[in-house]
């Protein structure tokens, strides 16, 4: 990883950690078009900055740190506060939200104790991710077309969502455990 931090995807994803306040206010204020255009523009941006760091080999620890922060404070921004206005269920909040807490929980542990974490997302987290993102922007996009629209569709899209963010948070555990029984064995 490149020691320099300031460089065009770092500086896309602390923009897309701005724009979370902005997408928060817009939400609380209903006004779902303006959230939705601004929630997009994250969202492409979360692809966008880790796509240009990798093509002009821009990675930083930096980067590998703020990225991971700026995905899980729009995700849960979002869950939140349309789980409060009744937009998306309660306990498809609780459950992403629970994994998020999880994993910077096992974080945490490392750190304390001493152990080195490499921050990379597996595959079933980058799965994970976009099943989110496209959940709370369907969610979004009814809102804006109709208030009312519910189908079984976005019930399966729920399921998938929570299963598959199930599934991501076993897969931590069982990594961090992996972590700390090598660690273990090693000193």
């Amino acid at each position: 990883m490149a020691l320099v931090s300031v460089n065009l995807p770092n500086t896309i994803t602390v923009i897309r950690i701005l724009l979370v306040p902005l997408f928060v206010i817009y939400l609380q204020k209903h006004l779902f078009m303006l959230s939705l255009i601004v929630f997009a523009v994250a969202a492409i941006s979360d692809g966008l900055d880790g796509m240009l760091a990798r093509f002009f080999n821009q990675r930083t620890s930096l980067g590998a740190y703020l990225d991971p922060i700026a995905d899980k404070m729009l995700l849960i921004s979002a869950f939140i506060t349309l789980s409060i206005q009744g937009i998306i269920p309660f306990w498809l909040s609780v459950v992403v939200i629970s994994r998020d807490i999880l994993i910077m929980t096992g974080i945490l542990i490392c750190t304390m104790v001493d152990i080195k974490v490499k921050i990379q997302p597996s595959i079933i987290s980058k799965f994970t991710t976009v099943a989110q993102l496209l959940t709370v922007f369907i969610a979004l996009l009814y809102q804006v077309i109709s208030p009312i629209l519910s189908t079984s569709w976005t019930q399966a899209l729920y399921g998938v969502t929570s299963t598959l963010t199930i599934i991501s948070g076993l897969h931590y555990i069982y990594k961090g455990l992996n972590i700390h029984q090598n660690d273990s064995q090693n000193h």
